[in-house]
């Protein structure tokens, strides 16, 4: 039986950005730079690849800087027009025709379950995915196209997995799973929301890609608080699983690259990977790297590393 195709993707933008205080004071965590784009623009972008082109934003207070962003500034546009800098021009107009954007407030900072709830009226009674904007993905793996993929053969809600140490499972959602017929695909059987590493079920981590049946909102409409007295998306998706009403949840095991803004380590590698890619930064950026590492390492580790690309 044909699903139907996925058409809107919400992005829950309501958070305060506290790790990254004080540049998050006044500027959402969504709109820090990574190299010469605001974080949130790449999760936008990979919406828009996989033909998800009607999206909606739940922000919260002092968040209109992503309105702004994702809008005309006609006084720049037209300042750029002037001295004929057409390069920058594509690049300013380019934020502002990705898709169809909306935006709706989350009142109350209750949670991600909250924050998706908050998406209903919006979505209405169809499949739609979500999309965390701590996480980016290379461009290069279509991972929200293979979850497309998924959930039209098998409907329900499909979740993203990402195989982790079993040290770090206590940072993310984990899921106990079941192999399937298809190598990346496996049946999910029990979530649990940042779980003991010596108790949890898998190495499995749920990163930020969702594909969601519309009965999860019935479930979040009546889900008790979980962990830090918040709605847990990752709660009422181990309900999902449980159930026969919404349909199965699946996850496709992902691979692929995968850079976390979460924190402000984690940030930073990803704007140094990031730059080092970059068509037209990255030959020079790569360079100075070279040139910064190994005139920065102390000399016992300059000789340890000769001794090993010699070997």
């Amino acid at each position: 039986m044909r699903r139907t195709s996925i058409q809107k993707a919400v992005i829950p933008v309501a958070g305060l950005g506290t790790r990254f205080l004080p540049a998050t004071k006044a500027t959402p965590k969504e709109m820090l730079p990574v190299v010469d784009k605001p974080a949130l623009q790449y999760v936008v972008e990979e919406a828009c690849r996989a033909g998800l082109d009607d999206i909606l934003m739940v922000t919260g207070r002092n968040k209109r800087p992503l309105e702004d962003h994702f809008d005309r500034n006609w006084e720049l546009e037209e300042a750029l027009e002037r001295k004929g800098d057409a390069t920058r021009l594509s690049r300013v107009r380019e934020s502002a025709s990705m898709g169809d954007v909306h935006y709706v407030r989350q009142g109350d900072p209750l949670g991600l379950g909250h924050a998706v709830l908050c998406a209903a009226p919006h979505v209405g009674n169809e499949p739609f995915a979500v999309l965390l904007g701590d996480d980016l993905i290379d461009p290069r793996d279509p991972l929200l196209t293979r979850m497309s993929e998924v959930h039209q053969r098998f409907g329900g809600s499909v979740v993203a997995l990402m195989e982790v140490p079993a040290e770090q499972i206590g940072l993310y959602g984990c899921a106990a799973t079941a192999p399937t017929d298809v190598e990346d695909i496996v049946r999910v059987s029990d979530l649990v929301e940042k779980p003991d590493p010596r108790t949890a079920p898998s190495n499995y981590a749920v990163i930020g890609r969702y594909i969601l049946d519309p009965g999860i909102f019935d479930v979040l409409r009546t889900l008790l608080p979980g962990r830090g007295g918040e709605i847990q998306l990752t709660d009422a998706l181990q309900q999902l699983a449980q159930s026969t009403s919404a349909g199965p949840v699946h996850g496709v095991v992902f691979t692929g690259r995968r850079y976390d803004t979460g924190d402000r380590a984690d940030y930073l590698r990803t704007v140094v990977r990031l730059a080092a890619e970059h068509q037209e930064l990255g030959q020079d950026f790569r360079a100075w790297l070279r040139t910064y590492v190994l005139d920065s390492m102390p000399a016992d580790d300059l000789d340890e590393l000769s001794t090993v690309l010699v070997a």
